[in-house]
């Protein structure tokens, strides 16, 4: 986050500011002491510093001019929406971090530390072209690509997935997955909330994300750290993505860890300095963070903090801590390892995901939709995209795999891969393959699931499930079930009525 003068008339804005303290200058080194050269009577005599989300029920509170006193020197008033200091920029969306924290504190129970990578792959690929080949099949229908035999027998794989070869016996794959919404949005608000949607884009999403709801129902597992990430972010903007939290309200939404990681210049989202902010500037505010932090390790003496509830504690770890900058640093991975995930989108992406889960984050989804071979809507040249998108694919989630294996993460950690469809049987014209919701894949690999099983099976042309049909609520009931969510549980809405987590489905019982 980053900090300005007070005494300047202007507050940095960057977000959702709830509450400003305003520490007097005669009082300042008593609250915080040792502050260095930056903090002191003149030059500090007035800061605003900004805690997200305070209660305003606060215990012994009273007023004066106007203001909440809430120890001797230390005053609290409301200030707008834009009045937010910051160190280093970091942006949640919207959403304040008590709001974002207060997910554990309100959700159900947590039974386990489980978390989940979620590859989402947009536009739907080509099932027949990855997971689910038809060699027997004529040539417009099999494609142009040769299978290959993996270590999972019986289950072949594209020739441009060697990596997924090797690993295959840790992974199963679900071949049997089908719906009848052909549109990206409706298709997409399905398979992100287990709810089907006509006309989608024109509605609006109506239901929470797998995210949300693990962002309501189990919140981080690890304090200091959001619950739910979006890689490089969920597209709100975009439309379409359906990643958002719907009537749970911002306090779900995802944190966008913005920017591609691959590129030189990525930066965590929590501590990009504002422009106009000098490196003295920010070494001053930097020390008043510090400071910050000493009296934090004092709240058990000072009264102060006795009215601050849990959550409000974790907000301040979540913005002035550093659990939060060190699971987003990328640097901190040997260089041999971030080469062996691959220098492009997908590799850093998947290399960043493990490391917010490795630090305690629940939930993290990949999207890449901007990237120029990423976006799975293959309706022309579908030969060319995926020979130069699959081997990054597959480099990336392989390597995933093995990392969180040799971690010994495998058990505490589920990594799915899946779009909102599949593809068409038949390759058309333009050298593509059009939209099929009637069968598409899944693979999932860790978190509890059973490895090395195939569910599933499509007809000779891939056109529909041929076997053991299965729904997109099927495949949610199955992550949350890792999760320990109760996918026949309820959540409510803005007028507290109980809507169902999901509408139907059950947890695929050959994974489980």
């Amino acid at each position: 986050m980053a900090l300005s003068d007070y005494s300047g008339g202007s507050v940095l804005s960057a977000g959702f500011v709830i509450i400003t303290i305003v520490v007097d200058s005669t009082n300042v080194n008593s609250i915080i002491p040792n502050a260095g050269s930056g903090v002191g009577a003149g030059k500090w005599s007035r800061r605003v510093l900004t805690i997200l989300g305070v209660d305003w029920t606060l215990a012994n509170r009273q007023t004066m001019n106007g203001k909440l006193k809430m120890h001797d020197g230390i005053f609290v008033r409301p200030i707008n929406r834009r009045g937010f200091l910051q160190i280093g920029g970091l942006c949640v969306g919207g959403i304040s971090l008590a709001g974002l924290l207060r997910s554990r504190a309100s959700g159900a129970a947590k039974s386990n530390d489980k978390a989940v990578i979620l590859f989402y792959l947009a536009g739907g690929p080509s099932h027949i072209d990855t997971y689910d080949l038809k060699p027997d099949a004529v040539e417009e229908v099999r494609g142009p690509f040769s299978p290959i035999n993996t270590t999972l027998q019986g289950w072949q794989v594209c020739d441009l997935l060697p990596h997924h070869a090797r690993i295959a016996k840790q992974v199963s794959v679900v071949r049997s997955i089908s719906h009848n919404l052909s549109v990206h949005d409706d298709a997409t608000h399905w398979l992100q909330t287990g709810y089907p949607l006509l006309n989608a884009r024109q509605v609006g999403q109506t239901h929470p994300s797998q995210g949300s709801v693990v962002a309501k129902m189990r919140g981080s597992d690890q304090r200091g750290l959001p619950t739910y990430v979006c890689v490089p972010e969920d597209y709100r903007t975009h439309m379409g993505f359906y990643e958002g939290a719907a009537y749970l309200g911002n306090r779900y939404l995802a944190l966008n860890a913005g920017g591609d990681p691959s590129l030189g210049n990525y930066r965590a989202p929590e501590f990009a300095p504002p422009r106009g902010v000098t490196l003295p500037r920010l070494e001053d505010r930097q020390n008043l963070l510090r400071s910050l932090d000493r009296l934090a390790h004092r709240k058990q003496r000072e009264a102060v903090w006795e009215d601050f509830d849990d959550i409000q504690r974790q907000a301040v770890t979540l913005t002035t801590g550093s659990q939060a900058r060190q699971a987003f640093d990328l640097s901190a991975e040997p260089q041999n390892l971030r080469d062996r995930y691959g220098n492009h989108a997908y590799g850093q992406s998947a290399l960043l995901a493990r490391r917010l889960v490795e630090a305690g984050v629940t939930f993290v989804t990949i999207n890449l939709y901007e990237k120029d071979v990423d976006w799975w809507d293959d309706h022309y040249t579908l030969e060319k995209n995926l020979r130069a998108r699959l081997p990054r694919y597959d480099q990336a989630l392989a390597t995933l795999i093995e990392d969180l294996h040799e971690r010994s993460l495998t058990d505490r950690v589920l990594v799915a891969a899946f779009g909102e469809f599949g593809r068409a049987p038949r390759i058309d014209r333009n050298a593509g393959r059009g939209h099929w919701p009637s069968a598409m894949s899944a693979l999932l690999c860790g978190g509890g699931i059973r490895p090395g099983q195939i569910v599933g099976s499509t007809t000779a042309d891939g056109g529909e499930p041929k076997d053991r049909p299965l729904k997109p609520g099927d495949l949610l009931a199955t992550i949350y079930h890792t999760l320990g969510i109760d996918h026949h549980g309820t959540l409510p809405d803005r007028q507290g009525r109980p809507i169902p987590i999901l509408p139907d489905g059950e947890p695929i019982r050959e994974l489980v």
